[in-house]
């Protein structure tokens, strides 16, 4: 058990760190692009670091310094079979993506994880692209890890009706279409975070999105280019929540990444009546800005439809949010929050009412009343960093007594500096 960190109030000023999605698809893009790609502001994650190490695995040449990160990219064919089964780590992004550049390989490939990936889903990525023509297997016969994939140099284009929102499922689909020969069609069911199609757009690929409909006509040839990864809006938001519900606080979040596919967030804080300044400073291409968030009254509100895949992550803190907020607050069309690291409705639900919130799981959301204090506890992380860091953000409401918080360890996967950052508030 680590001891959480307690302060009264929070004060000053945070670099976020880098966006983990687009850190992912930075060293993915350079990988299966022709020529050199350099990353800048690179998150240095668990998560990350095993996407790097995976391509490492499949003969691409990648330098770090430290500072910047240059990938000398094979294009798709130039990828070799790695000599070992590659370790994803804890990292569904990783697994799932690569899936769909595996699919357009000659060789096979098997992908594993820690315990918690070997119990995700893995059909809402194996049967697209099983039938785009590859060969993607789970363990003895089921859909969870380890994945073999046997890819094919004939993959061919699909037209897919996207049965579940997931920019993971959605990224991997469209990895394969751009190896795949010919035009395919994905529709998905509610749009999701829209990195992979920003930078196939970057890396001088053609893909056209209108509303839910996305197309790409393949095979195309990527080319490498310079990435400068903005801060992650999911890392901020646990920072956002704790200015707004720790007393006599202001916290400035510098560089913020503001694609409008991922603030949802910043749309609840408004409606729930949060105090919220943004001052933009990133291009069209790549938003971004300065937030400052103040300790607001805060109210109920209902979370469901349309807004939910551009919150997914960052639901387990806007629960927190929601025990200081008076009144109710409603989520539903969440039942994807059950299949990420954790199942995080009945993670959320379990450690917030060992602290005293008044919650209730839902089959896809949850129903929280507020407003109530919290009180000290054991809790635990259950290896999952989203529900670690929502933890002790939550600590920090507790007037007396210690919070115990087990598995911490766990939030480096995500935000290595999280302790650091949270202690350097006054």
């Amino acid at each position: 058990m680590d001891l959480v960190i307690n302060k009264t109030s929070l004060n000053g000023m945070i670099d976020i760190p880098s966006d983990k999605s687009i850190s992912h698809r930075s060293i993915m893009f350079g990988a299966i692009a022709h020529g050199t790609t350099t990353i800048k502001n690179f998150l240095r994650g668990d998560d990350c670091l095993s996407t790097l190490k995976a391509f490492q695995d499949l003969g691409v040449e990648i330098e770090d310094d430290g500072e910047v990160i240059t990938v000398y990219g094979t294009g798709f064919s130039g990828l070799k079979q790695a000599k070992q089964a590659i370790d994803v780590g804890n990292s569904g992004t990783t697994i799932r993506l690569i899936m769909g550049i595996l699919a357009g390989t000659s060789f096979s490939t098997e992908l594993f994880g820690d315990h918690s990936i070997a119990k995700r889903p893995m059909n809402r990525v194996m049967l697209p692209i099983n039938q785009m023509g590859a060969e993607c297997t789970g363990h003895d016969g089921t859909e969870f890890p380890p994945i073999t994939v046997k890819g094919t140099e004939n993959l061919q284009p699909i037209q897919y009706q996207m049965p579940v929102a997931s920019a993971q499922v959605k990224s991997a689909i469209l990895f394969a279409a751009l190896q795949a020969q010919g035009k395919s069609v994905i529709v998905e069911k509610e749009k999701t975070r829209d990195h992979t199609e920003d930078m196939i757009r970057q890396f001088g690929g053609e893909i056209s999105v209108s509303e839910k409909e996305i197309s790409i006509t393949g095979p195309q040839k990527l080319v490498g280019q310079e990435v400068i990864v903005p801060g992650d809006i999911s890392s901020a938001a646990f920072f956002l929540t704790a200015g707004l519900i720790v007393p006599d606080s202001q916290i400035t979040l510098n560089n913020v990444g503001l694609n409008p596919t991922r603030t949802g967030i910043i749309d609840v804080i408004q409606q729930m009546g949060g105090t919220l300044t943004i001052q933009e400073t990133g291009s069209e291409a790549n938003k971004a800005g300065t937030l400052t968030v103040e300790t607001s009254n805060l109210k109920g509100v209902e979370i469901s439809g349309e807004i939910i895949p551009r919150l997914i992550d960052e639901l387990p803190i806007i629960a927190l949010l929601a025990t200081q907020a008076e009144g109710t607050t409603i989520i539903r069309d969440a039942e994807e929050l059950k299949v990420k690291e954790t199942n995080r409705i009945d993670a959320v639900a379990t450690e917030l009412t060992k602290m005293g919130a008044n919650i209730e799981p839902t089959d896809d959301g949850l129903i929280i009343h507020g407003k109530t204090p919290l009180y000290a506890a054991k809790v635990t992380s259950y290896g999952d960093h989203r529900i670690g860091m929502m933890l002790q953000i939550a600590a920090l409401l507790v007037k007396d007594g210690t919070v115990e918080l087990e598995k911490a360890e766990a939030i480096s996967v995500s935000y290595p500096r999280f302790f650091h950052d949270l202690n350097n508030l006054y």
